[in-house]
């Protein structure tokens, strides 16, 4: 889909853009014919829309519905919508995609396309698509599009955060099942990625709201990655609940320390100007970890991976770009020392749960019941440790919230560890050890080999910010292989604790 907008139309750019103006020609002085004749019925149809878009930057700057709907005729959505009144050479489309929207904001386009946010589509070929597709789901939603069915779990779950593949049926329309939809990563009939109004929602876009955390939310919260919960509980979310009407959301220009101080927000931290660093569309520019994967890694790794310009931009450059967010209200002591304690807990998680409990895993799947992904309880143990609880543990120290980091993250991945986890490993071993089956007999031997290390602490991991070799620690409890000396001094340390704050502490 491709729309040509007027040159009066990208003088317009540059003003939505608040770019200086002074060789750039006036906007338009009023609205164009078609879209005056849009007007006129969506007065009587939809009033809201057109309501909301009247409140809008665009509606100021005399941008109106055609041009941003307008489409050619050999595009696969392009529509004859009531060609009487807007002609019969001039053809719209319902979705309006980045694509379009680059035609002014080409460069918020260019970053947003070259963020994680776009590539959330990729969902559809996850194993997340695969619970929702198979485990709980049918196929018993058929459309044009999906005569042989699709899972309504995939259709208003996944694909509604992440995105849907839009289907363009025989007529013109779009296929119900992959539409309506304003998913991050959402493809698009014109071969784009994305959605702007999942975050500027039409049809006033309000900046003002995009920079409200629960505008956030709508995805980024729930079991697994709970970060409009987080925020919170964090004192920067208490900050913001308590000062709200100090935030001047609504300025044009929005900088921390300047425009205001009482909080950050989502946009704050994440994409919006400091003083040192301009508006970016790339949400990953400022984060250090990628905590999304059973191993928590570098995010330059995932960019290369997906084939991103990412790949080339290096973890501490991103951290110091967070660095420069955090100044606006932070010292450096502060900065440094929050970013070691979140070091910590990275590596606590990754050494001591994440790489031995994959390890053990794969060396389980010969071993299971059934084969198929999902068949067996101990596939949605470990799937929760890491994919719950291990994000909410990691999550949660990325932004302050201690409740998540500790009882729904830290407590709930030792909680399943030892009380799930490691007992359902040591019945598949115990029930295969001595088989007549040669390869299920040494597979359990090969599964014995890394949880024996594992328990008494010699299974070696790769740590995760050196890249050395080292051991996993911490489970020598379990094992009953931890030293007098250590079991004695832990037992010493709480006693001499109780004696100096007797009274206030549980026995």
């Amino acid at each position: 889909m491709t729309k040509k907008l007027s040159v009066f139309l990208g003088a317009v750019l540059l003003l939505l853009q608040t770019t200086s103006m002074a060789s750039v020609s006036a906007p338009p002085s009023e609205f164009s014919e078609t879209t005056k004749t849009c007007i006129e019925c969506h007065q009587k149809k939809s009033l809201g829309i057109v309501q909301q878009w009247g409140d809008s930057k665009h509606y100021r700057a005399k941008v109106g519905c055609y041009e941003c709907h307008k489409a050619e005729k050999g595009d696969i959505d392009a529509i004859s919508h009531f060609p009487k009144k807007i002609g019969k050479d001039k053809f719209i489309s319902i979705i309006v995609s980045p694509r379009d929207c680059s035609n002014c904001h080409e460069k918020e386009v260019a970053e947003y396309e070259a963020s994680h946010h776009a590539q959330g589509g990729r969902i559809i070929g996850s194993l997340d698509n695969l619970l929702a597709d198979v485990i709980e789901g049918n196929r018993d939603f058929k459309t044009e599009a999906f005569p042989h069915g699709v899972s309504a779990a995939v259709v208003n779950g996944c694909w509604q955060c992440h995105g849907s593949e839009v289907k363009v049926n025989k007529d013109g329309s779009l296929d119900p099942a992959t539409w309506p939809n304003t998913g991050i990563g959402r493809l698009n009939p014109d071969n784009s990625r994305g959605s702007c109004t999942a975050c500027h929602s039409r049809h006033k876009f309000s900046v003002e709201q995009a920079r409200n955390p629960e505008n956030c939310g709508k995805c980024h919260m729930g079991p697994d990655h709970p970060q409009e919960e987080i925020y919170y509980e964090s004192k920067h979310g208490i900050a913001f609940h308590a000062n709200k009407d100090k935030m001047n959301m609504d300025r044009a220009k929005w900088i921390p320390g300047e425009d205001y101080d009482a909080a950050p927000t989502c946009a704050t931290c994440h994409m919006s100007a400091t003083k040192d660093l301009p508006v970016s569309h790339d949400v990953g520019m400022r984060i250090s970890w990628n905590n999304r994967p059973a191993i928590s890694i570098r995010p330059e790794k995932t960019d290369a991976a997906m084939g991103l310009e990412g790949a080339n931009v290096h973890w501490e450059e991103r951290r110091d770009n967070m660095k420069s967010v955090c100044r606006s209200c932070h010292g450096d002591a502060f900065i440094e020392g929050f970013y070691t304690q979140y070091d910590g807990q990275i590596r606590l998680y990754n050494n001591k749960f994440a790489q031995p409990g994959l390890a053990l895993y794969n060396a389980a799947i010969p071993l299971r019941k059934r084969q198929a992904k999902f068949a067996n309880h101990i596939d949605f143990v470990w799937f929760e440790i890491w994919h719950h609880e291990g994000r909410r543990s990691r999550h949660g120290a990325s932004m302050m919230g201690p409740d998540w980091t500790q009882w729904h993250g830290n407590y709930e991945v030792g909680k399943h560890w030892y009380g799930k986890y490691l007992p359902e490993l040591e019945e598949l071993i115990e029930g295969n050890i001595h088989s007549k089956d040669p390869a299920k007999k040494a597979a359990a031997e090969n599964l014995k080999r890394i949880y024996d290390l594992v328990v008494t602490d010699q299974f070696e991991v790769t740590d995760v910010e050196t890249g050395e070799k080292v051991l996993s620690t911490g489970h020598k409890f379990y094992s009953g292989t931890e030293s007098a000396e250590l079991m004695d001094k832990r037992l010493k340390d709480r006693e001499a604790f109780i004696l100096r704050y007797e009274g206030n502490t549980d026995k």
